[in-house]
């Protein structure tokens, strides 16, 4: 494998384990029950916790469009690069919910995110919770004074927690990739706007948010 397309395989492995497993966890507990909604909030954050600390050193470890798109949008990713990155993504996922489809069924729509409440209300609520993510990410991953070694725990810690609270109210996806690979192969679509919209506005204000800190504090 060349080295230009190392990284382009570690996000299409992260985010395919990322729906492979966080999704899944949705549609087993559909089926068989047992994982319960804080089960299936810790299965998303547990494997972002893997990923993060398995690939981090190989691609960064984006595996969502959002951060990959916030990072470009403050100058601490190449643009040129979004594109496959991005690319590689939505690959990861839809090949995810593909094997989810074909070995489990079209259960629980293959765990698409669906608003609970109103649009504007899961709206509003993806870009809070992406923006807290954002302010995470670029606090473990870019800011030198950041503990090191944490980047795996808070990442994935934050993922678990957004899916914990915000899960009932929006589905807490956080995550263009994630919410377009099951929309698809399911034929849910009807609210995928929300969930390819929302993340990108959010994880922007989040990595200008922790810039502002960072300004502020003379960093």
């Amino acid at each position: 494998m060349s080295t230009a397309s190392r990284p382009l395989a570690a996000e299409a492995l992260g985010t395919f384990a990322l729906v492979f497993f966080g999704c899944g966890a949705i549609v087993v507990d559909s089926e068989q029950g047992g994982l319960g909604h804080i089960g299936v909030s810790l299965a998303f954050g547990l494997v972002v916790f893997a990923m993060v600390g398995a690939l981090g050193h190989v691609s960064g470890a984006h595996i969502n469009p959002a951060v990959t798109l916030a990072l470009a949008a403050r100058g601490r990713f190449a643009w040129n690069a979004a594109p496959g990155y991005i690319a590689a993504q939505v690959s990861g996922a839809l090949l995810a919910a593909v094997v989810l489809r074909a070995s489990l069924g079209n259960v629980a729509e293959l765990g698409s995110t669906q608003p609970s409440g109103s649009v504007g209300q899961s709206f509003v609520w993806e870009v809070l919770l992406t923006a807290v993510l954002l302010v995470v990410i670029v606090s473990v991953a870019t800011d030198a004074r950041a503990p090191a070694g944490v980047a795996a725990s808070a990442i994935g810690g934050t993922i678990a927690l957004a899916s914990l609270v915000g899960g009932p109210i929006s589905g807490a996806s956080l995550n263009p990739a994630r919410s377009l690979g099951p929309a698809i192969v399911s034929g849910e679509l009807s609210s995928l706007w929300i969930y390819l919209t929302a993340p990108v506005v959010g994880g922007v204000l989040g990595a200008l948010a922790y810039d502002a800190l960072r300004a502020r504090e003379g960093a």
